[in-house]
């Protein structure tokens, strides 16, 4: 290991007195006195303080803005404003320069869309390191509360024969010449026609029903055409998949499930989530009035970890928002006139932030906006499906109890058109064994949306896959 110590922990224990080897980025050089250096450790910068008068000029001069140094010296208490220790400098190596006129990422305010040009460079910002030292956390968390409740991780496949979501939008995978018309996918490298993976799923509920409680969490890939700051090409999802588990089994552990993440993470990154909240709280405070968030970021947080789910059926749902003043005064953008319509964000949020002003678990969807793996109610109108609204972002969680009767699926795989031959081996998990069984997903990149506050989801993962985009 690096004889080398980390900026948070000489921040955080007593290293007064003692002499330290550092290492990081320059932030700034003031006077030719003040480095402000940071390793991406923590959020805060460690102040060296250094005797120009005794450093050779030669490496005076390549002490810029982005330059990698490595510090040794003695940590004291200091005597200027802004921090309580700085580090006294004996010795300053330049490992890396960096021209101060051609490094794009200067001590001044960046727009987001700019730092996303530079996104090789942007996880040197505050904001950004912030958000991926939070994504972070949020991984280890996720990974952390499966184990403990006796979940097996599993890993299923990237590249697949099926369309677990059945709308089509998959990338193709192919050695195939595709400038060619008709092609024989037969020839191709696996003989058939495969995509990327849009959800692990299936293969998730095949390893449940032999194993108990699986979840699998990895890339996802959706060929949407939307250039929106809700959707990526390439995002990750976590999906656990619980044999003998009901919906309301299901509703529960992804209730317990986020709010052990979140609590989790807002109590390791408590540093970067109140600086986000800063950040977010001034950001609010140059929209107009009305569309500013009643919940400051931390309040938000408080409010999802410190509150129960509230849980209404779609129907339910319906008549409070049909009924509600915005739909009846035409503010939403999508009127909520007959049953059966899937709701929009702006519908989520409002019974999130304005009806319940709490989280929402709204379940027994109409089954014609559902997936076929759903189980069909007694009313052969709905399916035991759950989706959970948050505050901020609309729907969080998709999840359902699977149709574990085999002519019922048949039937549902029948009446949507798809191809009974790629599912064969789907459809048999109902032959052998069969019992009820659920899971849910959830987008990764949304969770970190709603913890850090950030208004992009192409700032929340280090290199955005979308539209007429695949840099770096």
């Amino acid at each position: 290991m690096s004889k080398r110590l980390q900026i948070k922990s000489i921040l955080n224990d007593d290293y007064v007195g003692k002499n330290i080897i550092v290492y990081g980025w320059v932030k700034t050089f003031r006077s030719n006195r003040f480095i402000n250096l940071n390793d991406g450790s923590c959020l805060n910068d460690l102040q060296c303080v250094v005797d120009y008068e005794k450093l050779e000029e030669s490496k005076l001069s390549k002490i810029n803005t982005g330059a990698c140094i490595k510090v040794e010296g003695e940590i004291v208490k200091s005597k200027g404003r802004g921090q309580s220790i700085e580090l006294i400098t004996n010795s300053i190596d330049i490992l890396g320069e960096s021209n101060p006129e051609k490094f794009p990422i200067q001590p001044k305010k960046h727009s987001f869309e700019f730092l996303r040009e530079n996104a090789h460079l942007r996880v040197r910002t505050k904001t950004l390191s912030s958000v991926f030292r939070i994504r972070s956390e949020v991984s280890y968390a996720i990974h952390n509360f499966f184990n403990k409740n006796n979940f097996y991780y599993i890993h299923t496949p990237i590249i697949t024969g099926s369309d677990a979501e059945g709308a089509g939008e998959m990338f193709r995978v192919t050695t195939l010449d595709s400038n060619k018309k008709n092609l024989d996918f037969s020839e191709d490298f696996f003989g058939k026609e495969t995509n990327l993976t849009v959800s692990g799923q299936l293969e998730a509920e095949a390893l449940a029903l032999g194993l108990g409680n699986v979840y699998t969490f990895g890339p996802t890939f959706r060929a949407e055409n939307s250039n929106t700051s809700r959707h990526l090409a390439e995002f990750w999802m976590i999906e656990p998949e619980m044999a003998f588990y009901d919906l309301n089994d299901n509703m529960n552990l992804a209730e317990e499930f986020i709010q052990n993440v979140i609590k989790h993470t807002y109590e390791k990154c408590k540093d970067d989530i109140v600086f986000l909240s800063d950040r977010l709280e001034k950001e609010e405070m140059s929209k107009p009035k009305d569309q500013r968030s009643e919940l400051s970021l931390i309040e938000r947080i408080e409010f999802v970890i410190n509150n129960k789910f509230k849980r209404v059926t779609y129907s339910e749902a319906f008549q409070i928002l049909r009924n509600s003043k915005p739909n009846k005064k035409g503010k939403f953008k999508y009127p909520v006139k007959d049953w059966g319509i899937d709701f929009q964000s702006e519908h989520e949020r409002f019974l999130v932030e304005k009806y319940f002003k709490c989280p929402v678990i709204v379940y027994d969807y109409p089954a014609k906006i559902k997936a076929f793996y759903m189980r069909l109610n007694d009313d052969k109108k709905t399916v035991r499906a759950m989706d959970i609204l948050f505050p901020g972002i609309g729907e969080i969680v998709g999840g359902s109890q699977r149709e574990e009767r085999l002519d019922i699926l048949n039937e549902r795989v029948e009446a949507l058109g798809i191809e009974k031959e790629e599912l064969w081996w789907y459809l048999d998990l109902r032959k052998y064994g069969t019992v009820k069984h659920s899971g849910f997903g959830l987008g990764l990149e949304r969770l970190i949306l709603f913890i850090t506050g950030m208004n992009n989801i192409r700032d929340v993962i280090p290199f955005p896959r979308t539209p007429k985009n695949a840099e770096f």
